[in-house]
């Protein structure tokens, strides 16, 4: 048999080294969290936090929080590719992603098997879709020039008459 001193001066130093690791995982997650606390938190997702510009494109990017190049992968499509396509592949992976019309039949002592759909699936193919839209509808808008956009909105050829004043009539 073990003496029991034998098993105290283990179960002591089983639990220094247990010990020195937690101390050094939380050094290390506290230099981390310095060093990028927005990623650490979840913040910065698909380059999101890198889309910092006044660009119609970064703006888009901030807004659907998936830059388009994860759009054009998750639906399988390239840059050139007509909206047929885009529409084409999302029905195709919308519907490969939805849950069964019907219920599945239970066989006595089969296991159960797990659903085949993924609803987190189907609303990353449908925010790819609002994403590459959105990127359309922006191509499409015609584009204001630099002097327009500096110099403000253009001044009236008749300016609106001054409201008479209280006194006068």
């Amino acid at each position: 048999m073990a003496s029991p001193k034998a098993i105290i001066q283990i179960f002591i130093t089983g639990t220094r080294i247990l010990g020195k690791a937690f101390w050094e995982a939380g050094r290390q997650a506290a230099k981390n969290a310095k060093h990028s606390p927005a990623a650490v938190m979840g913040h910065d997702s698909a380059g999101v936090g890198h889309a910092t510009s006044g660009s119609p494109t970064d703006q888009l990017t901030r807004q659907h929080r998936m830059t388009l190049d994860e759009a054009q992968l998750i639906l399988n499509v390239k840059r050139g590719d007509d909206i047929e396509q885009i529409l084409k592949n999302y029905e195709h992976l919308f519907k490969a992603n939805s849950p069964a019309p019907t219920p599945e039949k239970v066989v006595p002592g089969k296991q159960k098997q797990p659903p085949s759909h993924s609803h987190y699936l189907q609303s990353k193919v449908f925010r790819a879709r609002e994403r590459i839209e959105a990127e359309l509808k922006v191509a499409e808008l015609p584009q204001e020039t630099p002097v327009a956009a500096k110099t403000g909105p253009s001044p009236q050829a008749n300016p609106p008459p001054d409201p008479p004043h209280p006194g006068q009539a």
